[in-house]
């Protein structure tokens, strides 16, 4: 039997304070299944957070547990360097299949290291090879598998040029939509064209069609074509970062898909492994610099991550599940964006597919809530500056101040309000004041449904508190501002027989 009491108090004198999620989510988990996860004390949650991602299928999902077992009946080795072997090749058959055509056509794939790092360190390093080049072009608000503190240990910094990551609301040029779309490519065209701007000469340009850590924001998709033209025009390879948003996170198998972006090099992990650890590097065949003796990490032949991120890839793709995440992220925002416009505190709501983010703000600036969608431009016009939704919110005049200041206070304090009424949801973006949604793709439109009620409830509490929401928790369960009309809840979901802890 396994012993839980204590553990809360033990770890902090134990670990090193490098721990994260610990801090902001005291709970110890013993159980799960699917959404939900049950803690040491007896209580359940519907976990949002998916392991940063890494959870498509949930927890514990039973295509996954039969895959991993089946490797451990069979007495194959758990572990062999990068000798080929049947899991692995079945792995890299199904991991082709759902590539981007243009790529499956020429793909070559290469393990690296188990973390998302090890393969963005491994993909830079094969552009610089093919390359000859030095220097990296990365975008404002990208981590790329690294945390700020580190962020320069993938590629030494001096040598990564950073450029204007395209975003309506808080726009790098203050105008957002196309226009501000516009005006972020051209200024990577001007750079890389400058023959005195200073740029190392650049070996690839690496970007996420959804950027997370810097805050659920998604790239407009005739931006990304227009970079996608920028590359190929100057022979400088395309690298795709898909840590976060590949496997059918954002609607489409893979993010630049969304776009009809074909890359040079795709960057994978997290959910790639079936919920194991486990980083891979597709890139073009004629970037591939032959044999050679270059290390990319020896925890690389790991046959169980391979056996599950198999089972998850076929699942996914057999099951249509980009497709309903697709559906069911556009139902969800279309009822955050609802509570958004009653809440002063939320500034904007944004995402693609079952990547959602919704930044806090100061209040006192006033609410700009709303949907910002799919990472296509407005149709309503060039007047607005949305130009990133699918048109469901209404074009600002030109010339819109300027967004309230962020609030990472209010965005911790929403997910303390989440965590007492059983919903675990993450915080990041650029100044911490985002509350992110990750629901594994298999969530339920009931539980949506809870996920949305019980995120409503935290918002409505903190936005009912003075301050900055980082104060001691009020009671749980719904709170209805003065003069609202409360808004049914939906009751949190019975776990199913399958998702039983």
């Amino acid at each position: 039997m396994v012993v839980t009491e204590g553990i809360p108090r033990r770890q902090p004198g134990r670990e090193a304070g490098a721990r994260t999620y610990a801090r902001s989510l005291p709970i110890v988990p013993v159980r799960a299944r699917g959404l939900t996860i049950e803690g040491a004390d007896g209580r359940r949650y519907l976990d949002c957070l998916s392991g940063a991602g890494t959870l498509a299928l949930g927890h514990n999902h039973p295509v996954v547990l039969e895959a991993v077992r089946k490797v451990l009946d069979s007495g194959a080795p758990l572990h062999v360097l990068d000798v080929v072997t049947p899991v692995e090749d079945a792995f890299v058959t199904e991991l082709v299949r759902t590539l981007p055509p243009g790529l499956a056509r020429h793909a070559r794939v290469q393990f690296c290291g188990p973390a998302g790092r090890d393969a963005v360190a491994a993909a830079l390093r094969l552009v610089r090879t093919a390359t000859g080049r030095p220097g990296i072009l990365a975008f404002t608000g990208a981590r790329h598998g690294t945390a700020p503190a580190d962020a320069g240990r993938t590629v030494p910094e001096a040598d990564v040029t950073r450029l204007p990551y395209p975003q309506d609301y808080r726009c790098p040029f203050g105008v957002g939509g196309p226009r501000g779309a516009e005006l972020a490519a051209r200024w990577t065209e001007s750079l890389l064209d400058d023959p005195l701007s200073g740029l190392p000469e650049p070996a690839g340009l690496i970007v996420e069609a959804v950027q997370g850590p810097g805050g659920v924001v998604p790239a407009p998709d005739t931006w990304l074509r227009r970079i996608r033209q920028i590359t190929a025009d100057r022979s400088l390879p395309l690298v795709a970062d898909e840590i976060r948003t590949g496997v059918g996170r954002t609607g489409a198998f893979w993010a630049v898909q969304h776009s009809g972006v074909t890359p040079d090099v795709m960057v994978m992990s997290k959910a790639i492994g079936g919920s194991l650890p486990l980083s891979v590097v597709v890139h073009r065949d004629d970037l591939d610099p032959g044999p050679s003796d270059a290390t990319t990490g020896h925890v690389r032949g790991n046959q169980l991550a391979m056996a599950a991120g198999t089972a998850t890839l076929a699942y996914v793709r057999e099951h249509r599940l980009p497709e309903r995440a697709a559906a069911l992220g556009a139902r969800i925002l279309s009822r955050l964006h609802g509570i958004a416009a009653e809440i002063p505190c939320v500034g904007d709501v944004r995402g693609r597919g079952l990547m959602i983010g919704l930044e806090l703000v100061q209040p006192e600036g006033g609410s700009r809530g709303g949907a910002r969608g799919t990472g296509e431009e407005d149709p309503t016009g060039p007047k607005g500056r949305t130009g990133d939704g699918d048109g469901t919110r209404p074009p600002e005049p030109a010339g819109a101040p300027a967004p309230p200041p962020p609030a990472p206070g209010l965005a911790a304090a929403v997910q303390r309000e989440c965590l007492r009424r059983g919903l675990i949801v993450g915080v990041g973006g650029r100044h911490g004041g985002v509350v992110r949604l990750l629901p594994p793709l298999t969530i339920t439109d009931e539980q949506a449904a809870a996920v949305v009620d019980r995120l409503a409830d935290a918002l409505e509490a903190v936005a009912r508190k003075p301050g900055d929401g980082t104060g001691p928790a009020g009671p749980a369960g719904p709170v209805v501002p003065a003069g609202r009309t409360p808004v049914p809840r939906t009751p949190a979901p019975r776990p199913t027989a399958q998702e039983s802890p």
